[in-house]
Parts: C-alpha cells; sequence; structure tokens
C-alpha cells in the first residue's frame, strides 16, 4: 500500500513539471527570482526524496517476498501452495454435487500462483532498477524495466481490486469467516 501511495503522490503532488511555478511563486514572494530550470531542480529534488522512499518500501517488499518462499520450503506439506493447488485439481476431478465449489478453490488457489508471479516480477524489475546503474545496465535496459515494472504495477491494481472483490462477495455470501481467517489464521 505505502508504494502506491509514492507512486500517487509521484505522479499528481509532486510531479516537477507541476510544481515549477508554484516553486516560482513562493520564492517570488520571499523576494528571489529563479528561472525555470532552477525551479524545476527544486520540485525534482522532492519528488526523488518520495521514490527514495518508494525503493525503501520495495526492499522491504522483496524482504518479504523473500521470506514467503522460505516460508514456502520450511512448511509442512500440507501447506504449501503446491500441495494445496493438486489437492485442489484432485477435488474438481471427483465426479460429486460440490464440483462447482472445487472449481472456485482451484481457481483461488490458481490466481494467487498468479499473484506471486506478479510479484516476483515487480521486486525483480524493482530491484534491477535499483541497482542497474551499479550494475552497468545500458540506459534501454533500464527504460525496459521501468515500462515493465510500471505495467505490471497496473496488474497489481487489478488483483486485488478482484481480491478484494472476491472476498466481499465469498464473505457475504456462502464462505463466511475468511476475514478473521485472514487475521489469525483460522476459520471461526
Amino acid at each position: 500500500m505505502g508504494s502506491i501511495v509514492t507512486v500517487l503522490f509521484n505522479s499528481t503532488l509532486l510531479s516537477p513539471r507541476d510544481n515549477v511555478k508554484l516553486v516560482q511563486e513562493q520564492l517570488s514572494k520571499k523576494g528571489v527570482t529563479v528561472t525555470d530550470e532552477q525551479a524545476f531542480a527544486v520540485s525534482h529534488e522532492y519528488e526523488d526524496k518520495m521514490w527514495d522512499v518508494h525503493k525503501l518500501i520495495g526492499y522491504g517488499l522483496a524482504f518479504l517476498f523473500l521470506a514467503r518462499i522460505a516460508i514456502e520450503f520450511t512448511q509442512p506439506e500440507e501447506e504449501k501452495i503446491s500441495s494445496k493447488l493438486r489437492k485442489a485439481s484432485a477435488m474438481i476431478k471427483q465426479n460429486d454435487k460440490n464440483v462447482k465449489e472445487y472449481k472456485h478453490y482451484y481457481m483461488v488457489r490458481r490466481s494467487y500462483m498468479a499473484f506471486f508471479l506478479l510479484l516476483f516480477c515487480m521486486v525483480l524489475t524493482g530491484l534491477g532498477m535499483a541497482f542497474g546503474r551499479d550494475l552497468g545496465f545500458p540506459r534501454e535496459v533500464f527504460r525496459s524495466l521501468k515500462n515493465i515494472h510500471a505495467f505490471i504495477q497496473y496488474l497489481m491494481y487489478a488483483f486485488v481490486v478482484i481480491h478484494l472483490a472476491g472476498v466481499i462477495i465469498a464473505e457475504n455470501g456462502k464462505i463466511k469467516g475468511i476475514v478473521s481467517g485472514m487475521i489469525n489464521g483460522n476459520r471461526s
């Protein structure tokens, strides 16, 4: 959520081009006159500071992602995502009245895999941008990483909206206790 806020601030409130006149007006009130280029440099500095916050949040996200991978390898077999996918796939093959619910369960589990794939790409492209200059990435590679990172951002937004809608629908429908299960680890 924090990284979303930093992106929104940088693309709206802290956009350097939009703040040139503001910087000039504020300095003019103090009796200082600056060129557009100088005002742009000042307003760009605030944007850079916000991107630094975005990078720190990204490093935290990368750490949490790596921790989730470590947990996946160390948790009991029945709790692993791959095990849950196999279980869901086997449930679909059963020929009984609950096949619709089994398919839904399977699709939910598959969506988690899609989320982790998106998150992996987001972390990888973000780290590539953060350390690309130090690693000697050419400008074209950096630009490609930035474009991919930005595109994945919108896919992540879509996933979050769909996920929240699904949780709300399920919580108010047949599947009660999803939210409390997320918070305390079990369903009431």
